[in-house]
């Protein structure tokens, strides 16, 4: 039977073509689609993002919040948070102030008993479980330990806990040693979880994508700043500055141990 090639002219079809006419028609078909075969058929199947990208994460609600397999050490921290504010809603107001001034990180028991009072100390939240700082800590922590663990989150979050905390109470002992401030600072009520949270914040935002951690970076630290200004109390505002800088001082490592 005859047919037209792409020139118009008129060939005759062979049962055995020859390979100058094979590859002629390869040269002449070129620029037309080729059939595939059923290995590229299926290489070429569209793969669900998962699969393509198998380190690339996918948000999801639930992640946003602690559970105690993925996120075990901020799961059990905050448990034992929701424990000490209950019991300083509930309990006798003078039981209350004999804990807080029990864990009080204040000078004198920072010179007696270190250990004890930084770890006691990061116990409680100021405000409670509706202050600021208990739901910043809930979102930063967790999504922290996503990225580089448990433990190392929870060294993360110590840092920042005791580093601001001696830079606020050392200078506080020093003025007093000096004169500058009376005896009675060496007691100053000190306590809670947002030197730690800050620390978190900072490492966290050298984690994220540019978009996103500069901004929280910008936005938080603002919100310390304005603190400051306020000189409302600026040994504490000063220990969230400090904090801060602490957690962006741990980008080389976070960003190691999340590669890791």
């Amino acid at each position: 039977m005859d047919r037209t090639d792409a020139k118009g002219d008129v060939t005759t079809g062979s049962p055995t073509p020859s390979g100058a006419s094979v590859a002629e028609g390869v040269r002449l078909l070129d620029g037309m689609p080729r059939q595939r075969g059923p290995a590229e058929t299926l290489s070429a199947r569209p793969v669900a993002p998962e699969a393509a990208a198998p380190g690339r994460r996918v948000l999801r609600p639930w992640h946003l919040l602690p559970t105690p397999t993925a996120t075990p050490f901020t799961f059990t921290f905050v448990a034992v948070l929701l424990v000490t504010a209950f019991a300083a809603e509930h309990a006798d107001p003078a039981l209350v102030h004999a804990l807080h001034q029990g864990s009080s990180t204040d000078v004198s028991h920072l010179m007696r008993t270190p250990v004890f009072v930084l770890a006691a100390s990061a116990l409680w939240v100021v405000g409670g479980v509706t202050s600021p700082y208990a739901v910043v800590l809930l979102l930063v922590l967790t999504a922290l330990e996503r990225r580089i663990g448990g433990l190392r989150t929870a060294v993360v979050f110590a840092l920042g806990h005791v580093l601001a905390t001696l830079a606020t109470e050392v200078p506080v002992g020093l003025a007093v040693l000096v004169g500058w401030l009376p005896a009675s600072s060496l007691h100053r009520l000190d306590y809670g979880v947002s030197f730690g949270v800050a620390a978190g914040v900072g490492a966290l935002a050298g984690l994220l994508r540019p978009w996103l951690g500069w901004p929280l970076l910008l936005v938080f630290g603002g919100t310390l700043v304005q603190d400051l200004i306020a000189y409302t109390d600026p040994m504490t505002n000063w220990g969230h500055v400090t904090a801060l800088a602490i957690g962006v001082a741990t980008w080389p490592w976070v960003r190691r141990w999340r590669r890791a």
